[in-house]
């Protein structure tokens, strides 16, 4: 039997928090392991919890999320860490990119397309909603890379293909939606995404994305 994915929430709105413990604790291959009201003593709740994914609400009272990422992600680089967020038209959402949150979800996303992110992240994606992936799209070009780290970076090591699958990627969308726009199986996806981390020398997708919005692919 497959290892349940374990999951950590951080929101301080008591109803936010409750309805996801909810929906997290009754669905099959989770592990609801907490849900805290404020990332305070972050890096001490994942040891205490060891979670695999934290659910990160951007905005929280004494502390950030955003702050709680960077401390977590110092911490335990490998916990995989998705910001919560109400709004799409939001700088926090480009300093959560600069932190190394590996997904973006508004907290109005339906709880099916919630519990596919979770799995897609675990699986090296970068769940984002459209509406978080045009903004990424509109922010990212404020940082310009050196014309030699431009170079060395270069995608024109991908294939067309590998191209259209990081540009889909960069897009919002998921494995799934992927495989079904393309007509290729996910396994495929997935073999096209390794292959785009080796190129780039890159190892998760939140760093190939962040590549690929520098080199100007939309």
């Amino acid at each position: 039997m497959q290892t349940p994915t374990r999951v950590l929430i951080y929101e301080d709105n008591y109803d936010l928090r409750t309805s996801l413990s909810q929906l997290l604790a009754g669905s099959p291959g989770l592990e609801l392991v907490g849900a805290l009201g404020n990332c305070m003593q972050a890096p001490a709740d994942v040891a205490r919890f060891t979670p695999d994914v934290v659910l990160m609400d951007i905005d929280m009272p004494g502390m950030t999320g955003i702050e709680g990422l960077r401390h977590i992600k110092v911490a335990t680089p490998k916990v995989n860490v998705v910001m919560l967020t109400v709004f799409e038209d939001n700088d926090r959402v480009f300093e959560a990119i600069c932190a190394g949150a590996d997904g973006y979800l508004l907290k109005k996303t339906p709880p099916a397309k919630l519990l596919e992110a979770i799995g897609e992240v675990r699986q090296g994606g970068a769940p984002m909603t459209p509406g978080i992936a045009r903004q990424v799209l509109r922010l990212f070009p404020r940082t310009k890379a050196p014309v030699a780290a431009q170079q060395e970076e270069s995608l024109a090591s991908l294939s067309a293909r590998e191209q259209e699958v990081l540009g889909l990627l960069v897009e919002g969308y998921s494995y799934k939606m992927i495989a079904a726009d393309r007509g290729i199986s996910i396994d495929t996806v997935r073999s096209h995404i390794k292959k785009i981390y080796e190129k780039l020398h890159v190892r998760s997708m939140t760093e190939a994305v962040s590549k690929a919005l520098r080199q100007g692919l939309t």
